[in-house]
């Protein structure tokens, strides 16, 4: 029997499995790279769209006014802007931040390839943060649009949505696309935390 044949066919078969592991290693990488750098272009695209959307939104109609009770009302020109309200200014400001962090951070990536752990850190302090700021802009933009759509017979605020549809319709199609973006910003939260996850066990 030739122990030196066996032993040398286990060390060429330890070789092998740890070239295949590293194989594997350097496959998941490039994977979860892949996915980070697709999902952080997303990122940049929707809470672009957003405040593009929002930020552009204007309308004008003709609102029919009573002036005095014994002559027919008037009709005058109405204009609705997004900065007329505060949680809509907030909203639009707060996805051209995330829009610019979202393309600072995707030119990090790229130059850092991964291997500066105090910058993953940072990228993933500063993503969670993001999704904290987009949530709650969406959320204050919404609320104020509910109030748009339906009123609020409470305090005597009559709904403007059946006037300004065009505007109202612009709104909602932006909170949609931003809180796409959240999600977005959320999940890189998720693979950031996974992948750490994975180098520590």
């Amino acid at each position: 029997m030739d122990l030196s044949s066996n032993s040398n066919g286990g060390l060429e078969q330890g070789r092998a499995n740890n070239n295949n592991k590293e194989v594997v290693e350097v496959a998941n990488k490039s994977s979860l790279r892949g996915s980070d750098l697709m999902l952080r272009f997303l990122a940049f695209a929707t809470t672009l769209v957003a405040a593009i959307v929002l930020g552009t939104d204007k309308q004008t109609k003709l609102v029919s006014m009573q002036v005095v009770p014994t002559l027919p009302p008037l009709s005058i020109p109405v204009t609705a802007k997004w900065h007329y309200l505060s949680a809509f200014v907030y909203f639009v400001v707060a996805n051209a931040i995330a829009c610019a962090y979202a393309a600072l951070s995707l030119l990090l990536v790229l130059a850092s390839r991964g291997k500066k752990k105090g910058l993953t850190m940072l990228i993933i302090t500063m993503d969670l943060l993001m999704v904290a700021l987009l949530f709650s802009s969406g959320g204050a933009a919404l609320a104020v649009g509910l109030i748009g759509y339906q009123g609020n017979s409470h305090v005597q605020w009559n709904k403007v949505c059946n006037v300004f549809g065009k505007f109202c319709h612009q709104v909602a199609g932006a909170i949609v696309v931003s809180l796409l973006g959240s999600a977005v910003f959320l999940l890189l939260v998720l693979l950031a935390t996974l992948n750490l996850h994975k180098k520590h066990h």
